[in-house]
């Protein structure tokens, strides 16, 4: 009971940390707020549980888009993005192990991205975490200009 209290409070937080932007209501905002509290599982692709490339790979699967099982994979699709030209939906890496793309989450707007946690499960960070912070490596742009309006804007 308390786990969900916590799902439903953050996405609450989510919802109204966002405003009134057009992605409140998008495709991608739905799906992940159906995912928020699902719980961490190594090598998980469904919402029995999620890793955080199975996490990304499940919202773009739900969009229509297909992508690689695994983070390292997945930053070699797409076109790169600077921070500063975020877009909600851009794939968000990191490097956690000090070896490379180890950590991939999904920009979901106003510096914040939906990842699965191995400590939390899925949830919202922001890209300015003191975790996050050092540990960013870059974005990627996966979606076609069609994908994207279909996703964000419907």
């Amino acid at each position: 009971m308390k786990k969900k209290f916590a799902a439903v409070a953050l996405g609450f937080t989510l919802i109204f940390s966002m405003g009134t932007s057009v992605f409140a209501d998008s495709s991608l905002n739905n799906v992940v707020h159906k995912t928020i509290g699902v719980s961490y599982k190594t090598g998980g692709t469904t919402t029995s549980g999620f890793d955080c490339s199975g996490y990304t790979q499940y919202v773009y699967k739900k969009l229509g888009i297909s992508i690689p099982r695994q983070s390292s994979a997945q930053y070699k699709k797409g076109t790169s993005v600077s921070k500063s030209n975020l877009k909600p939906g851009d794939l968000v890496f990191f490097n956690t192990t000090g070896a490379g793309v180890s950590h991939v989450g999904v920009y979901v707007g106003n510096g914040q991205f939906a990842h699965s946690s191995s400590s939390k499960g899925v949830t919202i960070s922001k890209l300015s975490n003191s975790y996050f912070a050092p540990r960013y490596v870059g974005a990627k742009r996966i979606m076609s200009p069609t994908k994207y309006k279909a996703a964000v804007y419907n």
